[in-house]
């Protein structure tokens, strides 16, 4: 794991992306699979590909309510009505030509049709329809067999995180079940002699620990198994029993604090005995230090990620670094962050040589024009912003100051957090 030489002014930095590649060349995959039935498959990673036993539909059938007969006998401009055909219910009989079927949106297009023309096209008087010349293109209002999926196709690929539609889809085909990984197991914990946790009373300079409940709203979201392994103190005994604990009980760790350069050293002596780990300052705000690498433990071996323990930068690392890792992991395939474009509303300053992720408001305009301007003061223990924000804003590495009126990367938060 030999970090690239870095491009920025700080000689031992790395950019966002130089860190990014460096996690990606080590994690892989877990390779342990399980079968559930469909309706616990939701979020779920397919562990191979789902292959189509039938063809949706199964048969030509109307796409809506009207009459179905042979585009040559529109010129007739009137058909003599011989049946029904409803949807389960389909017409057996013959249909010759200047005849016609009335039939129901999903229902079978008999045989000798190969148009639907809409019932509002129409008159019936009887048993006869009348309506204008080429009121319809030929093989209109038609839902061909196999054309949504078609029989030994691939419907769903391996990799694919399982949503709603999908579960639907698994439904159309007669699919009972499927085969998908294991969830991924993610243990987490906070350092710090001054946190405390919930229930517990706040001595001076002490504070509750956020980062447990931010880090398990973000893996749940994932589709993670998250494992709360509560508060460390900040003493090498704890911290190696946390760790190793951690090791033998998931497949990576996520610590929050312990990373700056303040209280790094014997973090890194620490980790030093239990594998291979560097930490890293990356240029970036926020967010600065992070720590990755492996530990093992008694036989067992787990990816390690250390965040900072600053509310802000524990999000914003997670989603940067930690959040296509652990995809990696889950054998999913890649799931870019939302990104979308927007206009400034205010002037945003930003030093070049260093990767920004300010927290923002995007709104649009009614002409539908979307701009952003961030939510006011961007320290990075200021959790309330993010709360507040509906988006991250993006200053990539060598960008200086954004102007009013200049186009900006924004990363939505819905459907991420």
């Amino acid at each position: 794991m030999n970090a690239p030489t870095p491009t920025s002014h700080d000689a031992n930095a790395l950019t966002v992306t130089q860190a990014q590649a460096l996690i990606a060349q080590t994690v892989t995959c877990v390779t342990t699979t399980e079968t559930l039935p469909l309706k616990q498959l939701l979020q779920r990673v397919l562990a191979a590909d789902v292959i189509s036993p039938i063809n949706v539909p199964a048969h030509d059938n109307s796409a809506m309510d009207g009459y179905a007969l042979h585009h040559d006998d529109l010129d007739a401009k009137q058909l003599h009505v011989v049946g029904i055909a409803l949807a389960g219910k389909p017409y057996t009989g013959s249909v010759q030509r200047g005849e016609c079927v009335r039939i129901m949106t999903g229902a079978v297009v008999p045989a000798g049709c190969d148009t639907v023309v809409p019932q509002e096209l129409t008159q019936q008087i009887n048993q006869t329809i009348s309506f204008e010349v080429n009121v319809v293109k030929s093989g209109a209002n038609r839902r061909m067999a196999g054309e949504d999926l078609a029989l030994g196709k691939p419907a769903l690929k391996k990799g694919k995180v399982l949503t709603p539609a999908d579960l639907g889809l698994l439904a159309s085909l007669g699919i009972a079940e499927a085969s998908v990984q294991r969830k991924l197991r993610v243990a987490y914990f906070s350092t710090g002699d001054e946190l405390r946790s919930l229930g517990e009373p706040l001595a001076e300079g002490c504070i509750y620990d956020s980062n447990r409940y931010t880090l398990h709203g973000m893996l749940t979201r994932l589709g993670c198994e998250p494992i709360d392994m509560g508060v460390v103190n900040d003493n090498p005994a704890a911290l190696e029993a946390a760790l190793k604990t951690a090791c033998e009980q998931a497949d990576a760790i996520i610590t929050s604090g312990g990373v700056s350069a303040g209280d790094a050293d014997y973090m890194k002596q620490l980790l030093a005995q239990l594998g291979d780990v560097h930490f890293w300052k990356i240029d970036m705000r926020p967010g600065r230090p992070v720590a990755f690498g492996k530990i093992n433990s008694n036989d067992r071996s787990a990816v390690l990620f250390g965040l900072p323990g600053n509310p802000v930068a524990v999000m914003v690392t997670f989603y940067f670094f930690a959040r296509e890792a652990l995809f990696n992991m889950m054998g999913a395939s890649s799931r870019p962050l939302p990104v979308m474009r927007a206009l400034s509303a205010q002037l945003i300053r930003k030093k070049p040589g260093r990767t920004e992720y300010q927290r923002g408001i995007v709104s649009r305009d009614n002409a539908g024009q979307a701009s952003v301007c961030v939510t006011g003061s961007q320290g990075s223990g200021m959790l309330s912003s993010m709360s507040e924000a509906n988006c991250i804003i993006m200053l990539e590495h060598a960008q200086g100051d954004v102007q009013t009126g200049d186009t900006v990367d924004v990363i939505l938060f819905d459907g991420l957090m």
